[in-house]
């Protein structure tokens, strides 16, 4: 049967009948990507076009964007997985449904206007802040926009503007939700409540021989060792190699008097300031700067304590105003600046002048300076030997010995944090050595590991001690210090229960904190947040939030606190939403608003994707 359809297929009747059926595949198959949208067309919103060139613009940008995130630039295939592509598209095509209701509204931009826009578009502005034709062809022709294209998205932004401020202007968070916010945000408690401790329970007993083994069984996971690897290792860099070198104190006291222009140290100073925040405090020190009263003196009256900057050079104060009055004073003297917080009287207490240091005082600083360059000189020539007696498996010790370099050993985990001694090892490199010294295979020679600056590290594995699970002879103190304060925090939660049980059937806080030899204390009002000064964090004031106005409860707080509470303030809002949030929650709400009006508007005109199209662009632009 087969054969026979081979046949017919070769035969005249059978190729016309093939391009019958291509044509209909054609006609109502694919008549969506080649027929209805075109090959430069990428999606369609009704009568309105997206095409390649628009949607290039709009996926660079947002590559761009999420490459600097990235620090790389994601291929097509990462992108899809992203959904870079999809929301490009969805942006674009929320444009495209406003643009086909402004052409129905009959919507349109006077060419004034938009020469307005263009001149008042600071991109284009020069360096007098005006338009600039120069600028405005360079800016478009990076951007690969051609000036019509510039002036129907200009065009199209005007028009979609109109439409928003038309529907939108009024729209506003409803009254009624802004009470709510207002009364659930705003809202204050205070609470009665004692902290129980240790004291309050019984000591636990201590746990048998049976329950500590039992205790490792169900947590061995927490008690395990981690894999270990002894090492010896030498380190050959810049720094290293220089604090192998002497010098005579000629050499020494030659290269100072060459570099010795160049070490001047410059004027420091020790400043003081007070903040000047209430106008009784400002009128002081301004009728005390007139006067001529000392700094300490006005301090003294105002009882404050100057707060120290430290001891500066002019170019470590940030603060131009600060760094001018400073070092425009004499010591001892005081001036009245502005500042962001407001006044503040700024004190110079004391003076360093600029100075050059002395033979001795530079002595460490020439050394290094010395022993650097000759390292420089020789560091390309020592790393070649090291290399050769690598090679022919020269121990690390005998090679350090030999160049004057130290071998240091250490015990390294996966971490990389034992190598803090390696004194030149930056700690941005631990992880990197790490795990180098654990993809390295015992008895194997070991290559060097490259590091910056011409710097390289060699080691040798010594031992490895693989992990392995903790007996109870070794984690034995510490299993029945957990198993301790386990049973200890039992009791205390248990107790709190009670407490809580007592104050509902109608019992004083304050008998039962007599009971337990503690006193209740009463705290601030707070909000649902807790209190600005944190000293009712977060878990507790949920807690308290959690029930009504006359709410009892227990909780362990952030900090580890048993405490026990009972609501004896619940106080509404005296004040409405201040005008910032309320603002914000405005046009939170008009953006809700808005996001559904113009979704609904592009289901309603149908939105269509020639994914053919979109995924062959993007594979000829940035590849697969």
């Amino acid at each position: 049967m087969l054969d026979g359809l081979r046949d017919f297929a070769k035969s005249w009747p059978g190729k016309i009948l093939g391009a019958f059926l291509l044509v209909g595949v054609a006609g109502f198959g694919i008549n969506n990507v080649i027929v209805d949208l075109g090959s430069n067309t990428v999606a369609r919103v009704g009568n309105e076009e997206i095409n390649a060139r628009e949607f290039l613009r709009a996926y660079q940008s947002q590559i761009n964007a999420m490459s600097s995130q990235l620090g790389t630039v994601p291929t097509t295939s990462q992108a899809e997985a992203m959904g870079i592509p999809s929301a490009v598209l969805l942006r674009l095509s929320e444009g495209a449904a406003l643009d086909g209701l402004a052409d129905q509204f009959g919507l349109g931009v006077s060419d004034a206007r938009l020469g307005q826009m263009l001149r008042e578009d600071p991109t284009f502005h020069g360096t007098l802040g005006t338009f600039e034709p120069a600028i405005f062809s360079q800016t478009l022709q990076r951007a690969g926009w051609t000036e019509a294209e510039y002036f129907e998205a200009r065009a199209s932004e005007a028009r979609r503007g109109q439409l928003i401020d038309t529907l939108f202007a009024g729209v506003a968070l409803p009254a009624v939700a802004g009470d709510l916010i207002n009364d659930y945000a705003a809202a204050t408690r205070t609470i009665d409540y004692i902290t129980l401790t240790d004291a309050n329970v019984e000591t636990p007993a201590e746990p048998t021989e049976e329950e500590l083994a039992a205790y490792l069984a169900e947590h061995q996971a927490e008690y395990r060792t981690v894999e270990t690897r002894q090492v010896e290792m030498l380190d050959l860099s810049l720094a290293s190699l220089a604090a192998t070198k002497t010098f005579e104190d000629a050499e020494i006291a030659a290269e100072y008097e060459r570099v010795k222009d160049t070490l001047t140290t410059p004027e420091r100073r020790t400043i003081e300031q007070v903040a000047l925040n209430t106008p009784e405090r400002q009128a002081l020190f301004e009728q005390g700067l007139a006067a001529g009263t000392d700094f300490a003196t006005l301090a003294s009256e105002a009882g404050v304590t100057p707060s120290s900057l430290g001891t500066l050079a002019r170019s470590q104060v940030t603060d131009s105003r600060l760094a001018e009055a400073a070092f425009g004073l004499p010591e001892g003297g005081f001036a009245i600046i502005g500042g962001i917080g407001g006044q503040r009287a700024v004190h110079v207490a004391a003076i360093e002048s600029q100075g050059e240091p002395t033979l001795e005082e530079a002595r460490a600083d020439i050394i290094t300076r010395l022993g650097t360059n000759a390292a420089r000189e020789e560091i390309s020539d020592i790393l070649d030997q090291i290399e050769e007696l690598r090679a022919a498996f020269q121990p690390l010790d005998e090679i350090g010995e030999r160049f004057g370099l130290p071998v240091y050993e250490a015990n390294v985990t996966a971490s990389g944090a034992e190598l803090s001694v390696l004194p030149n090892l930056p700690a941005s490199e631990y992880s990197r050595v790490a795990q180098a010294i654990f993809r390295a295979q015992d008895g194997q020679l070991i290559p060097s590991v490259p590091l910056g600056g011409n710097a390289h590290l060699w080691f040798d594995l010594k031992n490895i001690e693989p992990a392995r699970d903790q007996t109870l002879d070794e984690v034995r103190d510490q299993i029945s210090a957990a198993i301790s304060e386990q049973r200890n925090n039992e009791a205390l939660m248990a107790l709190g229960e009670t407490i809580v049980t007592r104050l509902q059937n109608g019992e004083a806080l304050a008998d039962i904190a007599m009971e337990l030899n503690t006193f209740p204390q009463i705290s601030s009002p707070f909000e649902r947040f807790g209190s600005a000064d944190g000293f009712i964090d977060g878990t507790l004031a949920s807690a308290v939030f959690a029930g009504g106005p006359d709410h009892k409860g227990s909780v362990v707080t952030e900090s580890g606190e048993f405490i026990v509470f009972e609501v004896v303030d619940a106080a509404a809002p005296a004040d409405p939403l201040e005008a910032q949030v309320q603002a914000s929650l405005d046009s939170e709400a008009r953006n809700a608003v808005y996001g559904e009006f113009v979704s609904a508007l592009r289901d309603d005109a149908g939105l269509r994707v020639n994914q053919q199209a979109l995924r062959q662009l993007l594979i000829q632009n940035f590849g697969e």
